[in-house]
């Protein structure tokens, strides 16, 4: 599969260098060619609800490096990097839920996480090399590497937290301890830190000599790996259902939006996506989606921000040699609080489900958007466990989720007794002594 850039369409690399280069010298980000997709539709009509979530992202991922790897060494990155998958519920006749919370802290972003090591820590083995993940986190992702990295022998993550902020680590997990994390507190803002970061990444010595690279979705493999959700939804509903097929998802950064879309030019059976509206993704007089960001062109705005993911120019590639696509593909709707509330109640007390926000507000939308009568069906996807946000639970329905227990120590406060960080150049000193 071959990967351009956003600002760039002329580029041409293979899966392998876009995730090595993490961000392309233009100022944009990877995207896959709008030529590279390969037509699996006999593949999606094939698999079952007997499928499991392994075998298809296996096969995707043999789609993404056919050219650079075989199907045996793709599979085993699949399966080395999801020892869970996720969890799909027949709500009523044409309602789902697809809960992608059942990995290692709660959240979605552990599949991605997961993924993008499990990559780095095959192509490390088999042509040498190494890895050293510099991230902003405000606790989640850094509980999260520190799981996924333990036993990895070739990657390492520096994790930057505002001063206070760190969770989820234990002692084994830090560098001084043989372990792979190094976290680091740094006075100042968040936007402080980010800024701080960012700088470490316009310094191309220091990205080529650390081999220095993102855990967020700037990193396409991260972002690839969201597409594996929708062929296993559809693997695991296609014998339930008849008529069309939508997805209704939080909008978040838009890399969930985004996956979804690249699984349909796969030739998965998709007619569209309902999101709540934002202001960079709203609607128009007529209603259909806008993108405000469109009306500036990509050349003429700065460098996309690698602590930013900028899935929304991703978006806006997606579509930009067809508008009118957009408008029957994505339909934000606008979701009043009051609606939101509405919606996670009607969850619960229908559904017996506690819906975290963005969970809420993707039903609100779905509701405002599919039509009763309709013989189609809605997908709806809850990224987080309910747990973390709990107190939005309680002030719905007056009850609270149960936390699981590996939830609760990811979010488990730790004092590291360590100098705190100012500025870019502390930080990237503590990179150089790794």
């Amino acid at each position: 599969m071959v990967f351009t850039s956003t600002r760039n369409d002329s580029l041409q690399v293979e899966f392998s260098q876009a995730v090595r280069a993490c961000l392309p010298k233009d100022g944009g980000v990877f995207v896959p060619s709008a030529n590279g997709f390969e037509d699996l539709r006999r593949w999606i009509y094939y698999i079952d609800k007997d499928t499991s979530f392994t075998s298809i992202a296996g096969t995707l991922t043999s789609a993404y490096m056919k050219n650079e790897f075989s199907p045996i060494i793709c599979q085993t990155i699949a399966e080395k990097a999801f020892p869970f998958a996720p969890v799909i519920n027949q709500l009523d006749d044409n309602l789902f839920n697809l809960e992608l919370y059942h990995g290692y802290t709660g959240c979605y972003r552990d599949f991605g996480v997961s993924y993008l090591c499990s990559y780095l820590e095959t192509t490390h083995a088999l042509y040498g090399g190494s890895s050293v993940f510099v991230d902003f986190t405000h606790g989640e992702l850094g509980a999260l590497l520190a799981k996924v990295l333990r036993d990895k022998k070739t990657i390492k993550a520096v994790l930057v937290y505002q001063k206070g902020s760190v969770r989820g680590l234990e002692e084994q997990d830090y560098i001084w301890n043989g372990g792979n994390i190094l976290p680091v507190e740094m006075e100042g803002t968040e936007v402080e830190i980010k800024a701080a970061i960012r700088s470490l990444f316009e310094d191309e010595t220091l990205v080529q000599d650390k081999k220095l690279t993102l855990a967020n979705t700037t990193n396409v493999c991260r972002l690839m790996a969201q597409v594996f959700h929708f062929p296993y939804a559809f693997a695991q509903i296609k014998h339930k259902i008849d008529g069309d097929i939508f997805y209704a998802m939080e909008a978040g950064n838009y890399g969930m939006l985004i996956a979804g879309l690249y699984g349909w030019r796969f030739a998965l059976p998709v007619n569209g996506f309902y999101v709540p509206a934002t202001p960079s993704l709203g609607v128009d007089g007529q209603g259909y989606a806008q993108m405000l960001d469109s009306f500036v062109s990509r050349n003429a705005r700065g460098e996309a921000n690698p602590v930013a993911p900028a899935n929304l120019e991703r978006l806006e590639s997606f579509f930009e040699d067809n508008a009118l696509m957009m408008r029957h593909f994505v339909m934000p709707s606008v979701v009043s609080e009051r609606a939101r509330e509405k919606a996670a109640k009607e969850l619960f007390m229908k559904y017996g489900i506690f819906a975290d926000p963005g969970t809420a507000s993707a039903y609100a939308a779905a509701l405002s958007n599919n039509d009763s009568d309709s013989d189609s069906t809605v997908v709806l996807v809850s990224q987080n466990h309910p747990s973390l946000s709990s107190d939005y639970c309680r002030h719905v329905t007056g009850e609270v989720p149960a936390m699981p227990q590996n939830v609760a120590l990811s979010l488990k406060p730790v004092r590291l007794e360590r100098p705190v960080v100012s500025g870019a150049e502390g930080l990237k000193k503590l990179i150089l002594g790794i």
